[in-house]
């Protein structure tokens, strides 16, 4: 994607934390055509030995799990939170509307996961991450079911080669860094979530408790 400097996350902390925080990712292919396949899933951040590998599966009849065989380089997009950002926080006029968010972009290598142990330990993962209190129920339901529903499924692992993270937050603005913290704050939960990201990356000075 495109990341000028000023948008790039240079804390490698953050690209997992937003991965995790917004699991729903959309993995991306190129089909038969060689067109872009696009499948929206959940997946199972794993940091190991200072890389990332992700967790994930599809529906057998879905084409995807082909298209990952065939092709195992594949790019991965997770989305945090965005908003729009009106022009009426620069303290001039000539100035056009924008809009503000976080995402993280990796390049994958694909492999599948076949034997059933694996499947099972990847299955455990999404969840724990998910549904906790489901655990119990799962066990519950006797290894033959576990294998009808897991023959049901394509599991894969993608090895992360590379990765993008962008947070564009104006951070190229100090002008109106004040006035755009005061719009998100007062605004719904994903403004609301990136007036805390510009605290984070201390784009604003935050107010003490109590204070007028």
């Amino acid at each position: 994607m495109y990341l000028p400097s000023q948008f790039a996350a240079h804390d490698p902390a953050i690209a997992p934390e937003l991965m995790r925080a917004h699991p729903l990712a959309q993995l991306i292919s190129v089909d038969g055509e060689g067109l872009p396949f696009i499948t929206p899933l959940p997946l199972h951040v794993v940091e190991e030995g200072g890389g990332l590998t992700l967790l994930g599966h599809v529906a057998r009849p879905n084409p995807h799990a082909g298209f990952l065989r065939e092709r195992p380089t594949a790019v991965v997009v997770f989305q945090g939170p965005q908003a729009y950002m009106t022009p009426r926080v620069y303290p001039d006029l000539t100035r056009v509307p924008t809009w503000s968010y976080l995402a993280v972009h990796a390049t994958v290598q694909a492999g599948i996961i076949e034997a059933f142990e694996d499947k099972d330990r990847l299955l455990k993962h999404l969840i724990h991450d998910h549904d906790p209190a489901y655990a119990e129920q799962w066990r519950s339901l006797g290894e033959d079911y576990q294998r009808k529903m897991m023959a049901g499924i394509v599991a894969f692992e993608l090895r992360v080669v590379s990765l993008q993270c962008k947070l564009k937050l104006n951070q190229h603005r100090p002008e109106s860094h004040a006035a755009m913290h005061a719009a998100y704050q007062a605004g719904n939960a994903d403004e609301q979530a990136l007036a805390g990201w510009m605290q984070r990356l201390g784009m604003v000075v935050p107010t003490p408790t109590g204070a007028a």
